[in-house]
């Protein structure tokens, strides 16, 4: 059974590809860019050193464009990351090839999580199951596991090297004039894992990760 697993590198979305492969899934990692640079490259170093399988999904720039609207908008980058977090889904669930998506949102998390209704919809338009392994986990079980499975770098969103949505939608608000700061919260601290603290002996690894363009 193959899931693709949407796929930037930090903790959360690391855990929640461990957590499938004990479920007994093939994990497929993906990371989301719009080409405007290449920090999807981190995402893959770290997949890379967890053994996974790794690609990237590349979306149309329109859709950071109106993200970067929104936020602009907002004041807050909340609606922003939402929505690219739901085209992102779409545009996996969308592929012929996949049956099944997942992310790492969590119990706690405001954005970016799909409510229940959303969730449905997503699963009945395009025929895909939506898995999300850390749906029932709070905050300090998951700090628990990724401590103890993960090496993990904890740094400020602007200086930590990561794949996630935020570094190309502040990238652009920077093309349009705009300092991020206005926007992002100023003290954000995010993760990157950098490899296994203790691999798991049980944890079923491809032998060899393919690449994928």
């Amino acid at each position: 059974m193959i899931v693709h697993h949407l796929y930037s590198g930090g903790k959360d979305s690391s855990l929640a590809a461990w957590i499938l492969t004990k479920l007994g899934y093939e994990v497929r990692l993906v990371t989301v860019s719009f080409g405007l640079l290449d920090n999807w490259r981190f995402a893959r170093e770290t997949a890379e050193r967890l053994g996974f399988e790794h690609r990237v999904l590349y979306l149309p720039r329109e859709v950071l464009e109106k993200a970067a609207d929104m936020a602009v908008s907002d004041g807050h980058p909340n609606n922003a990351i939402q929505f690219i977090h739901e085209q992102a889904l779409e545009a996996l669930a969308s592929l012929p090839e996949v049956e099944r998506v997942s992310d790492g949102t969590r119990r706690d998390d405001r954005v970016p999580f799909l409510d229940l209704p959303r969730a449905r919809s997503l699963e009945d338009r395009f025929g895909v199951a939506y898995i999300r392994p850390l749906l029932g986990l709070g905050y300090k079980t998951i700090r628990e596991l990724t401590e103890r499975l993960f090496l993990v770098e904890i740094r400020e969103s602007e200086e930590l090297e990561k794949a996630d949505y935020e570094v190309e939608l502040r990238h652009l608000l920077r093309e349009r004039g705009i300092d991020p700061l206005k926007i992002f919260p100023k003290r954000h601290y995010q993760s990157r894992v950098l490899g296994w603290r203790e691999r798991p002996d049980s944890l079923p690894f491809p032998k060899s990760p393919r690449r994928n363009p």
